[in-house]
């Protein structure tokens, strides 16, 4: 699992700022579409991770903030998306489509 955990972090890391994806897409990218639930665990974990892994970058699929509860305050995962000039209103972000971020689109699956 800690590799699986690793892999996803890597991914993570490379989401731009100002720009948000779904636990599934990740799990869609590494090849386990199935696996969204252990995405969710290992961004869980992430503050335990040496090197900082962006975890308030990752979202439901319909852009709830479901993960807020897993941060320093119930707030910190919307404010530090505001930083990055992202919309949330009711815990979702507004347009999630505009700030959507595809690793399967972006990144090279090959590399």
């Amino acid at each position: 699992m800690d590799d699986f955990f690793n892999r996803v972090y890597e991914v993570v890391k490379l989401i731009p700022p100002g720009r948000v994806t779904s636990y599934g897409a990740i799990a869609r990218y590494l090849g386990t579409a199935g696996s969204a639930r252990m995405v969710g665990w290992a961004m869980n974990g992430s503050h335990r991770v040496k090197d900082f892994v962006p975890a308030h970058r990752v979202v439901n699929r319909n852009g709830l903030l479901t993960g807020k509860h897993h941060f320093d305050t119930p707030d910190t995962m919307q404010e530090l998306l505001e930083n990055e000039g992202i919309i949330v209103i009711n815990n979702k972000i507004v347009n999630f489509g505009k700030y959507f971020w595809d690793p399967l689109k972006e990144l090279d699956a090959d590399s």
